[in-house]
């Protein structure tokens, strides 16, 4: 937790006035009992109205006072959480940015959502709360104890013997729930997972009528996460009855020994009063403290879940080539040198011995099965995933070799799933190359076949739903080929980026993509021959090996995996 307090290290000003002007009103809150005890005493007793109206104005500036020291406090201290949980949250969101596939993959999508949002607010409050009371509180608590003493020594001992037991109280219950409430937050993100799932997938799930299936699942993670939050507030829910019990059972103390001192006239009625008030102010602060200690008991269990987050890194690379090897004697432009993926968890490898080389400005289709490991071997080019054994080169240099940045420049990528953002379609282009300008945005578009598509949108500025929903799968995949032209990569990966065009469409781009061979490596990832067929060379994957490599009329004569392709294509 202590790692997170680091981005409070803007607001230390605040984080310093904001107890200190709760301080100052808990000060004149302490002499608010002293004041009506010489009311009582003095005013009462001697029906002197004079001084009763001069000691009622000393309570209303008292009153006064407080209020404006509350609310300045409370400036600072919203401010102080506020700024600490924007830093927080823009650093865990860069953090999540820089985590490689494999980490996202490893930690969860849904998870991380309830971590930047749910999670940091808990911390947000929890930081808000702790400047406000943490030090107010116990102020106040052991400020009416030594005011008690300065009272009277028995009446004192009170106080003195309900504070260790109340304390007893109020840790008990804060220790025992903390880990109960990283249970909550965990069974919270399995909720959310299960709710971005069914969202996602509400036409899947409704074509197959499996409403009922998705709604029990829900109901019982939904069921459990409800059950364990009831058991945690029922435990938290004791501290306040308890509190009020003890609290109570030590004023009826003092109202006993406090009746026998008044008849002794050992204390006067005032003092007994006094007592009995900073006694209740005792109760009302350690209520106060109690649903603090249960804030801050989520707070630090929500500290750790973002606190795992920050610990989780990208794992690094055992073996960099760091060297640029020779250009001369023709070297191609990629070669894969024997390479092997395992998936982290995985219990069998992904990909098995793929060695193959590439020069520049061929175009190299890649086919196989569904899970053959197509989408794997791409991902390799760009390091969205390390190789674990063998070596990846592009342009003469090993691919851990490359800085992340420097590496993806060169490369181009229309993944499976095409994804638009929300804004305008020129938005969109140009997260391929922010610098680009119209005419280069309208000939990707042309390259891409998607030109009359924006043309039907209104132009550049047509706008864009979330997730681009107001296209159509076609029409998305259009989009995002053209997004990754406008970069003129060295290297552009199409990952089955076809699959929703239409066999006439498909043969327009496929015949556009040829222009810009010359300049461009082309990687086409597709289950389907004809997108293919002309490709400089064709690899063939079969459970992660390679079951062939050559040209479409050699594949067809040579490869029983490729034929049974094609001709299951051409049916």
């Amino acid at each position: 937790m202590k790692k997170l307090l680091v981005y409070l290290k803007d607001y230390k000003l605040e984080c310093v006035l904001a107890p200190l002007f709760k301080m100052l009103e808990a000060f004149f809150e302490l002499l608010v009992p002293l004041v009506m005890a010489s009311i009582i005493d003095r005013g009462i007793a001697d029906r002197d109205i004079s001084y009763i109206l001069r000691m009622g104005t000393v309570l209303l500036a008292l009153a006064a006072v407080g209020l404006i020291s509350s609310v300045t406090a409370q400036f600072f201290a919203a401010k102080a959480a506020v700024g600490f949980s924007a830093g927080l949250r823009q650093a865990l969101f860069n953090h999540i940015q820089g985590l490689d596939y494999t980490n996202i993959d490893k930690v969860g999508t849904s998870t991380l959502i309830t971590r930047m949002t749910a999670d940091i607010n808990q911390l947000q409050n929890g930081v808000n709360m702790v400047l406000r009371l943490f030090l107010r509180s116990p102020i106040i608590v052991f400020g009416a104890t030594i005011m008690a003493f300065t009272i009277d020594l028995e009446a004192a001992l009170v106080f003195v013997v309900a504070i260790p037991v109340l304390a007893a109280v109020v840790y008990g219950v804060m220790f025992g729930t903390r880990p109960l409430y990283r249970r909550v937050q965990e069974k919270l993100d399995r909720v959310l997972s299960i709710t971005r799932d069914n969202l996602n997938g509400v036409r899947v799930i409704r074509a197959f009528a499996r409403e009922d299936e998705e709604l029990k699942d829900f109901y019982e993670n939904n069921n459990a996460l409800s059950g364990l939050q009831k058991f945690v507030g029922k435990i938290s829910a004791l501290t306040n009855p308890v509190t009020y019990v003890i609290i109570n059972l030590a004023i009826i103390i003092l109202i006993y020994h406090g009746a026998i001192q008044v008849d002794s006239g050992i204390l006067t009625q005032g003092e007994v009063v006094a007592l009995i008030n900073y006694m209740s102010q005792i109760l009302v602060e350690l209520v106060k403290l109690a649903s603090l200690i249960i804030l801050l008991t989520k707070a630090l269990a929500s500290g750790d879940r973002v606190l795992s987050v920050f610990e989780v890194q990208n794992g690094s690379v055992a073996e960099v080539l760091t060297q640029k090897i020779s250009l001369h004697n023709n070297l191609p432009f990629i070669q894969f040198d024997h390479v092997h993926l395992t998936y982290d968890g995985a219990g069998d490898e992904t990909l098995t011995d793929i060695d193959f080389s590439v020069n520049r400005g061929d175009t190299v289709g890649i086919i196989g099965g569904t899970g053959s490991g197509k989408t794997s071997l791409v991902n390799l080019i760009p390091a969205f995933y390390r190789a674990t054994k063998g070596n990846i080169f592009i342009d003469g240099r090993n691919v851990n070799s490359y800085d992340e940045e420097e590496l993806r420049k060169k490369i181009g990528v229309v993944p499976q799933k095409a994804v638009l953002f929300k804004g305008t379609i020129k938005d969109n282009l140009k997260w391929g190359n922010p610098d680009a300008t119209e005419d280069d945005l309208w000939e990707a578009l042309e390259l891409s076949q998607a030109k009359e598509v924006v043309e039907g949108k209104g132009g550049l500025n047509g706008e864009v739903t979330q997730n681009g929903k107001n296209f159509s799968g076609g029409q998305r995949q259009r989009l995002t080929i053209a997004r990754a032209l406008i970069r003129h990569p060295e290297i552009l990966i199409l990952d089955d980026s076809s699959s929703a065009l239409d066999y006439a469409t498909d043969a327009r781009l496929r015949a556009a993509l040829i222009s810009i061979s010359d300049r461009t490596t082309i990687f086409i990832v597709s289950q389907r021959t004809t997108s293919i067929m002309h490709a400089d060379r064709i690899i063939v994957l079969d459970d992660g090996h390679i079951a062939g490599t050559g040209s479409h009329d050699e594949l067809l004569k040579g490869c029983d995996i490729y034929r049974e392709i094609h001709n299951a294509g051409t049916k």
